[in-house]
């Protein structure tokens, strides 16, 4: 093979390895995960090659990365890292409204957003819950879920569950599609995403 086919090979397997993650934007994509899936779908690879896929496209700024913070033990973890796609314009000219999922969407949005305004943005474990962004800003540090619809209890409920498992005192956020004017529910300040993302309701 020659040296160009190689590379465009190797821009081939980049491109479909970034069209997975970004139909999976906000979830655990790590390279055994993606590997996985290629090799699912006869496109033969491991988990290294993809790990340099997945920087390849961090490097050129399709992706940024939410690595996790352990909530427990305030401290940053050097795995299961989650990536977000760099604007959603571009996942919708990538795949349409495949698979579309809303609440994926807006979380991507959020995390977008929260970079914009300055945050070191990480994605939250506290023993086994995951909270969706540990946003951290010198010594300002807010803990905030995102949601698409809560007008369920039961969504409500569930989106609120990880959230009030921790114990420290820093502000809780719930950010979802609600279009109300902010309220608190059990010490979580809930806001809605639209007005929070032009900036007209603040934590």
């Amino acid at each position: 093979m020659a040296w160009k086919d190689r590379n465009t090979y190797r821009l081939h397997r980049v491109g479909e390895a970034g069209e997975y993650m970004m139909d999976n934007s906000g979830n655990l994509n790590s390279p055994n995960n993606i590997a996985n899936v290629l090799d699912a779908n006869r496109v033969p690879t491991n988990h290294v090659t993809v790990g340099r896929y997945i920087s390849y496209l961090r490097d050129a700024f399709v992706f940024y990365e939410a690595k996790r913070y352990d909530i427990k033990g305030k401290k940053c973890l050097s795995t299961q890292a989650k990536h977000y796609v760099c604007d959603s314009g571009m996942r919708y000219a990538v795949l349409g409204t495949r698979n579309m999922d809303w609440g994926r969407m807006y979380e991507n949005a959020v995390f977008l957003e929260l970079m914009r305004r300055g945050y070191e943005t990480y994605v939250g474990k506290l023993y086994q819950k995951e909270v969706d962004f540990v946003a951290k800003r010198g010594s300002e540090l807010v803990y905030i879920q995102v949601s698409d619809d809560i007008s369920s209890e039961s969504t409500r409920e569930r989106e609120l569950a990880p959230l009030l498992s921790i114990r420290d005192a820093f502000p809780k956020v719930l950010i979802a599609r609600t279009r109300h004017e902010p309220y608190t529910r059990e010490g979580v300040l809930v806001l809605d995403l639209a007005r929070w993302l032009l900036g007209e309701q603040k934590f």
